[in-house]
């Protein structure tokens, strides 16, 4: 049985240094009411349109995140492109506001403070009261240890190594967990400002350019990614950026959209000019969610700006678990994500969207299957 962790903190009346004591904590922390301001307990403000390094509260990790500037560009590929799929068109003309994205995949040494807090709050079993469901992240057990335990072992664990072969639901996950411990708003970039940051400013087939040939500055992939004879994951940041700062966009590990995977989503834009905001393909099921960027296994013409792909349930097929667990795709070892945090701060209703379980059959699996712990009510 798949067990899951919801937890949600109150805050206390009173003149008791709340952030103070949530960082004390540290991973223990997650959530926690209006009356605690976010923004009142973010530890790595930085100025707008520049570059920053922020760190993870109660731990010594770090994450870099690149500016991405607003601007217009052609989502797709033009029909004279080389190895180009029909997926990835009509082009379509796309606004972007200005964001950040984290410079690299999530690493597992990120990723792994997260799944940390499902055994330290193991034994502190609670309700959740209904009006704080909001604010609780929801934690899965760890990955399949017989299974998945001996490939990541071979393929580099920890450290810069990235985190792979989660769920697009659990990798939402994360990106509520890192909001709630810093302060600032993170989620999934949707599918054009993925695509948007990856080009960087160019119209080519890669952000390198139209010859092929240069991948391997750039890439690891499905002809150079072997360790010990066998493909796997290289640390990330290993290979050149492209302009904008962002290393791996094309290789190594692709990287989740918050959006449904639609071969013919752009022909309904055809001709417009549309804002990325506004052509999001919200999600209804658990799969057919876009993956970007190709990977380690991937051919490189697969690893171009415009290319797209979608989950399948063929990615979880190994998993051992009735009803399958939503958190992990357990073949998804070329598979992990990268985080956004938009310039413009959105609305709780917003964040949430971004955030939380957008399809009936992982709604009902973790109502089903959840075991409620929460932190107590801070002054009890």
């Amino acid at each position: 049985m798949i067990r899951l962790v919801d937890i949600s903190l109150r805050s206390a009346a009173g003149g008791l240094n709340v952030c103070a004591w949530m960082r004390k904590l540290g991973t223990a922390v997650l959530a926690f009411s209006a009356a605690v301001s976010l923004t009142a307990c973010a530890e790595n403000a930085t100025p707008d349109g520049k570059p920053y390094v922020g760190k993870i509260p109660g731990s010594d990790v770090t994450y870099s995140m690149a500016p991405i500037p607003a601007g217009k560009f052609k989502m797709g590929s033009p029909d004279t492109e080389k190895n180009r799929q029909k997926d990835e068109g009509p082009q379509i003309d796309v606004e972007v506001d200005a964001f950040w994205m984290g410079a690299t995949a999530v690493t597992q040494a990120e990723y792994n403070l997260y799944l940390d807090v499902y055994g330290i709050l193991a034994k502190d079993s609670a309700n959740i009261p209904k009006d704080k469901m909001a604010d609780a992240v929801t934690y899965p057990t760890p990955m399949y240890t017989l299974d998945a335990g001996p490939i990541i072992e071979r393929m580099g664990q920890g450290g810069k190594n990235p985190a792979v072969i989660m769920s697009q639901y659990a990798a939402r996950q994360y990106t509520k967990w890192l909001s709630k411990k810093t302060g600032h708003f993170y989620r999934l970039p949707t599918e054009a400002e993925w695509e948007y940051a990856c080009r960087a400013g160019t119209t080519t087939a890669y952000s390198f350019g139209d010859d092929a040939k240069q991948i391997n500055d750039f890439a690891w992939h499905l002809d150079n990614a072997t360790k010990d004879g066998d493909g796997s994951y290289h640390e990330v940041g290993s290979k050149k950026p492209n302009a904008w700062g962002l290393y791996d966009m094309h290789g190594n590990v692709a990287n989740f959209c918050i959006d449904a995977y639609s071969k013919d989503w752009y022909k309904q834009y055809e001709g417009k000019t549309v804002k990325a905001m506004d052509i999001i393909n919200w999600p209804k099921k658990q799969y057919g969610r876009v993956i970007r960027g190709g990977s380690w296994n991937t051919a490189p013409e697969d690893c171009r700006s415009a290319a797209r792909m979608p989950t399948t349930e063929k990615m979880n097929v190994k998993d051992p678990q009735f009803p399958q667990s939503p958190h992990w795709l357990s073949d998804g070892f070329w598979l992990g994500f990268r985080i956004v945090r938009p310039a413009k701060e959105p609305t709780d209703a917003e964040k949430q969207k971004f955030w939380d379980a957008d399809d009936e059959d992982t709604a009902e699996i973790l109502k089903r299957s959840r075991e409620k712990r929460s932190i107590p009510e801070l002054g009890k």
